[in-house]
């Protein structure tokens, strides 16, 4: 099992497929972002490989991620071939659950797909459902694509978690009126403080809104009742008494949460980072493309929860400070 060195047990794989996505969120990446050379991406059969190599070690939950992962051409064959090892190990080394984080654009034209092979639940990034401040944060106007995915899900039978970052001055007036209408299409909703990586066009602090401010002010509005739920994320959960629905909060600068941290990531080129918020970082790439790449992935496995940190140090508070990392969340998976 995948133990690292503050023995906490690692059971959960972000598992990105793309670096490239086809919107342009402002706190997320440039304008003019520079992706990665396609031949640095792992192929369909690595990704599938090191998906085995991880489920031997533990890992019960993946989740497919990008940039966007719906536009790699071959994301519905990976679908299918994680899909049919859900429940098709006994005891150590059955994978779980099977998950997906998009941003819901090319949704309408696989959720069909994404249920058939074997996935209950997605989460689909949405910041605003105002058309004008959709365009604004995104850099482009396709809302209604992204609101047609999300009903295409419902219909597919996926259970659908909406993810909102909380920003100041943009979309919090909008908040407690996103979580009426998620709740009221049967959706869950979680709300997440900006995270400070990769550089981007403006500066984060003025947009960063703490979550312990939008608690006080739901609180207001709504009745909030802790109810200890998990979903194996950094998530903690609350049920709106008003509307019945859960609402989530993942507050990476207010309410730091790596002690109980079960997760690592890998990217699109095969690096895993066992902290989000760190550096360290182990090339499975090069151990699958080596003469003997199960060997060889089970001792980058090892250095993985060698290297893996106690926590993160994310800080946005100083006008014109540097990111925490160079890298984008696109790149490391968001």
């Amino acid at each position: 099992m995948l133990r690292d060195g503050f023995g906490r047990r690692i059971s959960y794989l972000r598992l990105s497929v793309t670096d490239r996505c086809d919107l342009r969120c402002g706190y997320c990446m440039p304008e003019k972002m520079q992706f990665l050379p396609r031949r640095e991406v792992l192929s369909l059969e690595e990704l599938y490989h090191l998906s085995l190599g991880f489920i031997a070690r533990g890992i019960t939950k993946i989740r497919l991620t990008g940039g966007e992962p719906l536009v790699r051409r071959d994301m519905p064959d990976l679908l299918r071939a994680l899909g049919r090892l859900l429940g098709a190990h006994g005891g150590q080394g059955r994978l779980d659950e099977l998950t997906l984080t998009t941003n819901g654009t090319q949704l309408a034209g696989f959720a069909g797909q994404i249920a058939d092979a074997g996935v209950k639940r997605i989460n689909v990034s949405l910041d605003t459902r105002d058309p004008a401040l959709f365009a604004r944060l995104t850099r482009r106007d396709r809302l209604a694509d992204v609101l047609t995915g999300i009903a295409a899900a419902k219909a597919a039978g996926l259970r659908v978690k909406i993810n909102t970052v909380a920003l100041k001055g943009l979309n919090e007036d909008e908040i407690p009126e996103l979580i009426r209408w998620a709740h009221g299409e049967g959706h869950d909703l979680t709300l997440i403080e900006v995270m400070p990586l990769g550089e981007v066009d403006e500066d984060r602090v003025d947009h960063f809104l703490p979550l312990t401010a939008v608690r006080q002010r739901l609180e207001e509005i709504f009745t909030l009742q802790e109810n200890g739920h998990s979903s194996g994320g950094p998530a903690r959960y609350l049920t709106v008494a008003q509307t019945g629905g859960q609402l989530g909060l993942i507050s990476p600068l207010t309410n730091n949460f790596c002690a109980s941290c079960n997760r690592i990531r890998v990217t699109a080129t095969g690096q895993l980072y066992p902290c989000l918020g760190g550096g360290e970082r182990v090339d499975l790439r090069a151990a699958l493309r080596s003469d003997a790449p199960d060997a060889n992935l089970a001792l980058a496995l090892d250095e993985a929860m060698r290297i893996k940190p106690e926590r993160h140090h994310f800080d946005i508070s100083a006008r014109g400070a540097a990111p925490a990392q160079p890298r984008h969340m696109s790149v490391t998976g968001g």
